[in-house]
């Protein structure tokens, strides 16, 4: 990794924590920069402002879990072909990651994110709310293989189960 994107990254670790610790407004460019060890021109050279820093936090956020759902999924497929058995398998998978938080996970930006949805240009909403509809497709899509094979009972509605 190069000088450059290296500084980035380490912006982009310090500024992820401190927010999921104290939200993004009480989060400032100040301590960011004092914690990474750079000048203030050297923040802006990677980020023009502090909203461009949202919508970085917000696509790498969205990047590591869906690989992180890219894994845990598959982990289900291979260890069971029985899409319900699957699921379950899956389940418990990312209840095990969750139940490590901080090592595992750090916690979810978009819920504080969503919290303080006025800091935020539209460009930064649409990203988490793109984020949330495609993880609750991935629901959706298990839930459809499953009553494919074990029909859902009258009156039970997928989507809605996959957006809990």
């Amino acid at each position: 990794m190069r000088k450059g994107a290296e500084t980035r990254e380490r912006i982009l670790e310090i500024a992820e924590a401190s927010v999921l610790a104290k939200g993004f407004g009480a989060t400032s460019i100040e301590e960011v920069i004092a914690e990474a060890g750079i000048t203030k021109s050297g923040f802006f050279y990677h980020f023009k402002d502090k909203n461009e820093l949202a919508r970085a936090l917000m696509l790498r956020y969205v990047e590591e879990n869906d690989r992180i759902f890219d894994d845990v999924f598959h982990r289900g497929r291979q260890l069971s072909d029985d899409p319900l058995q699957s699921f379950l398998i899956t389940l418990k998978l990312l209840a095990e990651l969750m139940g490590d938080l901080p090592n595992g996970h750090p916690g979810c930006l978009i819920a504080t994110f969503t919290y303080q949805e006025r800091l935020f240009d539209r460009s930064v909403r649409d990203i988490a709310a793109a984020a949330v509809r495609s993880w609750n497709g991935r629901f959706r899509d298990a839930l459809n293989e499953i009553a494919a094979v074990y029909p859902a009972r009258k009156g039970m509605d997928l989507e809605d189960l996959a957006m809990m």
